[in-house]
């Protein structure tokens, strides 16, 4: 790994999608814009936002930077940049990085976008501190960049990267304790949501919002952080130079 070359593809990133303003306002604006319907659809039910609202502040993000990420880096292989790239000194685990740092200054960019619409103009009320909040929301977001770099190593389309959702994305939604408390789940389905990082990014939100301290946001956190950078790992020693 060189310093000098991550910062260099990511500023190449980050230039690129300076000139597509779509994926800009997809990665921006459109978890704000979940929040807001979800706000609204529940706006006469008392209480219903407040113990929901967080959770969807770890989904809508994780989403939509898989989706994001996973498209834009297989965008890469299949117009031969990567293999172009790869004649160069850059390596695999550059590039990887790259790609993560660039989508991450996004992640961090939406997540605060994201936790102060939720916070001001829905009024999600959040026992906990903001910044803990913000904190959670952009590991989570940096989550989902991770897991969408991953899928992109194995996909050979954009159709195929999107098709992993229902691999990747979907259970973790289904099993991560937004529709139903984990402990009341069956035990192997409990047992199968404790390996599911959204679960976790899931559990760190709502523990900010009820105003946890210490361990009880803490180790949540880090399990997704260490999901995160295993991602990551994974995606660095699977990428392929280009796809057939």
């Amino acid at each position: 790994m060189n310093g000098i070359r991550i910062f260099a593809t990511a500023g190449r990133v980050l230039r690129q999608l300076s000139h597509d303003p779509r994926s800009i306002a997809l990665m921006l604006v459109a978890p704000s814009l979940l929040v807001g319907l979800f706000a609204w659809l529940f706006s006469d039910q008392e209480g219903v936002f407040d113990r929901f609202g967080g959770p969807i502040l770890a989904l809508f993000p994780f989403v939509v930077m898989f989706l994001i990420t996973s498209i834009t880096t297989l965008r890469e292989r299949r117009s031969g940049t990567l293999e172009r790239l790869m004649t160069t000194p850059l390596g695999k685990a550059d590039f990887i990085l790259g790609y993560a740092l660039a989508f991450g200054l996004m992640a961090m960019l939406q997540a605060v976008i994201t936790v102060a619409f939720a916070v001001l103009v829905c009024q999600l009320d959040v026992e906990g501190p903001l910044w803990q909040l913000g904190l959670v929301a952009v590991v989570d977001a940096l989550l989902g960049t991770a897991l969408g770099l991953l899928a992109s190593a194995f996909a050979r389309t954009e159709f195929q990267a999107v098709q992993f959702m229902p691999v990747l994305v979907f259970p973790q939604i289904i099993l991560g304790g937004l529709f139903m408390p984990r402990d009341q789940m069956p035990d192997v389905l409990q047992a199968i949501s404790e390996w599911l990082p959204l679960s976790h990014a899931i559990d760190a939100v709502a523990a900010v919002s009820a105003g946890d301290e210490g361990w009880d946001v803490a180790r949540p956190l880090l399990i997704v952080v260490a999901f995160a950078v295993g991602s990551l790992i994974l995606a660095s020693l699977t990428l392929r130079r280009r796809t057939p």
